[in-house]
């Protein structure tokens, strides 16, 4: 047998133990082969971090986790949240000098939070300007669809009110529309680094006039399990109402979320939009919201001329005044749709006027009048697809918008068990094209603490969804909107059948 020959057994045999779903079968006679469709299944590994939460002493948080049941998925496993620091003295002296460390600084090296069962969520909390960064892993029958969310109440200062972000896989560019440098305005960047080795990133920023020149923001190196707050004003002077905020990461990964705290209108965290796409969905636009401000950008070297449609409980709806939107290239569009909800629920949905041109975006949602306004965000949102969820649901003060843009869908929402206890119930609906609908949703039976709310696609057009969770803090009345994009809880495993008719060549 010659090494050619050897060569490709070695390839095949490889290539057969490192998918671990590739069959050995002898050709027919035919010599044809038969392709299978690619196996749904449960990941069996999941990797969030959440970014530090406040740097007020007032602040009280809440980091809810929770796994819906998959079928499919393996019996054992476990989900636990650790503070960065934790996993850098893992890294750094291993296991016997972790312990060591935590006798001498009398600090636990429990988790944060540990899952219990899929199913039920569980909850932890925090207070103070001390919280860090925490990294998360899950695995086995936790993996698959494990969601984690932070939610704060700050009752003073600089961004009062209640802010919440779901924590994030790790990844290697983010796009933040709606961030600002404006004197009112305290942004941070939050670059949290999982991994083992030092994460090196760059931080664009772009504004009306295009990119805002900055040096502080190329080759910031984030260190191993550490969590790294960028204030914006410190990477340029320039003061800007509406900034783009574009991380790349030149190498590892790292999650990202930016903290947008204003002195007058509240805070909250503005989520990563989804890739950069010639249509956009944002979901769940609050019925009360007083005030929405659109904020647009195209990363590329053409400009978008957008048709900009509100999906009511009716449904589509141009707002006047703001038919289209003209984005130019590389420079950052805002436009002010005032009080466009009307008393009524809705999403807005942007489609190319005519050629499509690739754009990210998001929405800046305000409540209330006067002092006890209260800002939220709403990023362009991926669907729901198969699955999606979100957590820290409470009994009052829960809202779930679903939105069927393009046709008309079903979904199955489900109300898990309560963390403290409960019995779960679920419930399908059915959105009509080109409308959003605050879902009256299925409260589980019993409620005790926090639940989460699942939302599948039965049928028909791709559905989109946010949850506003309402929360009074010292008399002010709070909120916070969570996107639900496709969990991926589960990867098309491709069946293989060997040809083992190359190696008679």
């Amino acid at each position: 047998m010659n090494r050619t020959t050897l060569s490709l057994i070695a390839a095949g045999t490889a290539l057969a133990a490192v998918t671990g779903f590739a069959a050995l079968t002898t050709p027919d006679a035919s010599g044809a082969n038969t392709a299978k469709a690619a196996a749904e299944l449960p990941v069996e590994r999941t990797s969030l971090v959440c970014p530090a939460p406040s740097t007020s002493d007032l602040a009280e948080t809440t980091y809810t986790s929770f796994t819906p049941v998959t079928k499919g998925a393996e019996s054992d496993g476990k989900a636990e949240l650790r503070s960065a620091a934790q996993e850098s003295a893992d890294t750094a002296g291993g296991k016997g000098k972790k312990t060591d460390d935590a006798s001498k600084t009398g600090k636990s090296d429990k988790p944060v939070l540990e899952a219990k069962e899929p199913g039920t969520p569980v909850t932890g909390d925090a207070s103070g300007a001390d919280s860090p960064a925490l990294i998360g892993t899950a695995d086995g029958k936790f993996a698959p669809g494990w969601t984690v969310q932070e939610t704060t109440e700050v009752a003073a200062g600089t961004g009062r009110g209640l802010q919440g972000v779901n924590c994030t896989a790790p990844d290697t560019e983010f796009w933040f529309p709606g961030a600002s440098t404006a004197p009112d305005r305290t942004d941070y960047v939050h670059l949290t680094n999982p991994d083992d080795s030092a994460a090196v990133v760059d931080i664009e920023l772009y504004g009306k006039d295009g990119a805002i020149e900055s040096t502080a923001g190329e080759g910031i190196t984030v260190q191993p399990h550490s969590g790294e707050p960028i204030l914006l004003s410190t990477l340029t002077s320039e003061k800007q109402d509406n900034v783009t905020v574009h991380v790349s990461v030149r190498s590892g990964r790292l999650g990202a979320s930016v903290q947008a705290l204003d002195d007058k209108l509240g805070g909250d965290w503005l989520a990563a939009s989804a890739d950069p796409a010639g249509s956009l969905v944002l979901p769940g636009i609050p019925k009360d919201a007083t005030s929405v401000r659109l904020v647009a950008f195209t990363p590329g070297d053409a400009d978008a001329d957008l048709k900009v449609r509100l999906a009511s409980p009716s449904g589509p709806i141009t707002p006047a005044g703001n038919e289209t939107l003209h984005v130019k290239a590389g420079m950052t569009s805002a436009v002010d749709l005032g009080d466009v909800m009307r008393g009524e629920t809705g999403s807005l949905v942007l489609t190319p006027t005519d050629k499509s041109v690739p754009v990210v975006a998001a929405l800046r949602v305000v409540r209330g009048k006067g002092a006890k306004q209260e800002t939220a965000f709403i990023p362009a949102s991926r669907a729901v697809g198969t699955r999606a969820t979100a957590v820290d649901n409470r009994a009052k003060g829960t809202t779930l918008s679903v939105t069927a843009p393009f046709r008309t869908a079903q979904v199955k929402v489900t109300a898990s068990a309560g963390s403290e206890g409960g019995t779960a119930a679920s419930k399908t609906y059915t959105i009509k094209s080109g409308t959003t609908q605050d879902v009256e949703m299925p409260a589980p039976s019993g409620l005790k603490g926090t639940y989460a709310l699942t939302v599948e696609s039965v049928s028909g057009g791709p559905v989109y969804a946010s949850r506003t969770l309402v929360a009074t803090t010292e008399g002010l009345s709070g909120f916070t909107v969570q996107t639900l994009p496709h969990d991926r809880g589960t990867v098309a495993v491709p069946e293989a059948d060997e040809d083992l008719s190359v190696l008679q060549k």
